[in-house]
């Protein structure tokens, strides 16, 4: 019997294997922590999109973040776990791939209408919108992953109402954004970040699914990204061609790292996330980690200055929807799984594992974080010491060409929000360490 995991004779119906109290509570506080960290980092990555202010396209800031994505999805899992984990994750369940793959065109996809929302309605108000992707996330982990089944009435009542209140908040940062962005762009900006939301939202069923399959999260996101390239690069050439790209690249090569920069950054806060939605389910994982509106809008009005000059009812319209989205996210992150919903949780994994043959016994102490194979326990080789150091060549060699944008910004308030960040990286990555080894 593995620890933590109440395995029945046979599994059927109802039946299935349940985490012990003790380390379901620990592993709920794990994946809240993790959430928050994400969500501290995913907003902060979206502060150098606001690049796009000083005449960068919208599809070349999206696809060198996505360089700097694919760089860091790779250098950091070979630095944390070695590649022979991921490579022995991949042949335990290689349907993953493609799974993966499709993840990343969604999110290629989803992150270059954000900038495009960016544009048109200002930071402070888009990330909301496209934080839409927590209602998708509560209906997909319900239908697809048997989340808050036989979860009870206060559990439904916390995410449900806290959906309701998002919408209430979302609501008003729509309004408020009519009198923010440029004439006639307004409600552009708008369906670009929802259409954002809808894409995000749906991302996350590979997520779930990977995660129902035993796949550590450090080794789904390194075939995610190839997607996210491919993705992008295929829509940068055909919107632009070839000629244009190369012209915008070389008149913007000295903001060229700082956009590589926030890639490197989204992919802190979304290792993060994809912990969250491990330990805690996408319908509670999601949320938690769109807290990142609050960072969004902490750089947006005070890094950035987006309302300045504005009048006391746009404030009141933007700091209020975003508080109200935070209690909506606070309301449904903080209603923690019952047994009953765990063993709903077990029928799903027991589910995924039967359609593709894998070990049930494996997957479920991988749920736990439980460190159950050697290859995780990370051995370093050659290759992992190469990966790692050509990434960082490449982010030395375009910081050798950087030079500081031409952008107005407080660089106090920018200088305390970079140090709580990184207070948040030290605290949840020792703890993510401690109670399971990065599994």
């Amino acid at each position: 019997m593995i620890r933590g995991i109440m395995q029945p004779a046979a599994m059927s119906g109802s039946e299935g294997a349940v985490q012990d109290a003790w380390r379901a509570k620990k592993l709920h506080a794990l994946g809240v922590l993790c959430g928050f960290t994400a969500g501290a980092w995913l907003g902060t990555a979206e502060a150098p999109t606001k690049l796009v202010s000083v005449g960068v396209s919208p599809l070349v800031i999206s696809l060198i973040m996505v360089i700097g994505v694919f760089l860091a999805r790779w250098s950091l899992p070979a630095l944390m776990i070695g590649t022979a984990s991921i490579r022995a994750d991949v042949q335990r369940s290689p349907h993953l791939i493609v799974w993966a793959l499709l993840a990343g065109c969604m999110w290629a996809v989803a992150n270059t209408l954000t900038i495009f929302a960016i544009r048109d309605i200002g930071l402070s108000i888009a990330f909301p919108l496209w934080n839409s992707n927590s209602l998708l996330g509560i209906f997909w982990g319900f239908v697809f992953f048997r989340e808050l089944r036989q979860a009870g009435w206060r559990r439904w009542a916390g995410v449900l109402g806290g959906a309701l209140i998002m919408c209430v908040g979302a609501t008003l940062l729509a309004i408020a954004s009519s009198t923010q962005a440029p004439a006639g762009h307004s409600m552009r900006g708008v369906w670009a970040a929802l259409g954002a939301g809808i894409l995000w939202g749906t991302m996350y069923i590979p997520y779930r699914k990977a995660y129902l399959s035993g796949m550590n999260p450090l080794s789904f996101v390194t075939f995610f990204t190839f997607g996210e390239l491919g993705m992008m690069t295929t829509l940068t050439v055909s919107y632009l061609g070839f000629s244009v790209l190369w012209h915008e690249l070389v008149s913007a090569r000295a903001v060229l790292f700082w956009l590589m920069a926030g890639g490197f950054i989204w992919v802190i806060g979304d290792l993060f996330q994809q912990y969250a939605a491990k330990y805690l389910g996408i319908s509670r994982g999601i949320p938690l980690s769109n807290s990142n509106q609050l960072w969004g809008l902490l750089w947006g009005i005070f890094v950035f200055g987006e309302l300045h000059g504005s009048g006391a009812s746009t404030y009141m319209q933007v700091i209020g929807g975003s508080l109200l989205m935070m209690l909506g996210v606070a309301a449904i992150a903080f209603s923690s799984t019952t047994g009953a919903e765990q063993v709903q949780w077990a029928a799903a994994t027991q589910r995924e594992c039967q359609r593709y043959g894998m070990d049930h016994r494996f997957v479920a102490a991988r749920m736990q974080g439980e460190d159950v194979s050697a290859e995780t326990r990370g051995v370093r080789r050659p290759v992992d010491w190469i990966v790692v150091a050509v990434a960082t060549g490449v982010f030395v060699y375009f910081a050798t060409l950087a030079r500081a944008p031409s952008l107005a910004f407080h660089g106090v308030i920018a200088a305390l929000l970079s140090v709580a960040i990184l207070i948040l990286l030290i605290v949840c990555g020792f703890t993510l360490w401690r109670t399971t080894r990065f599994n």
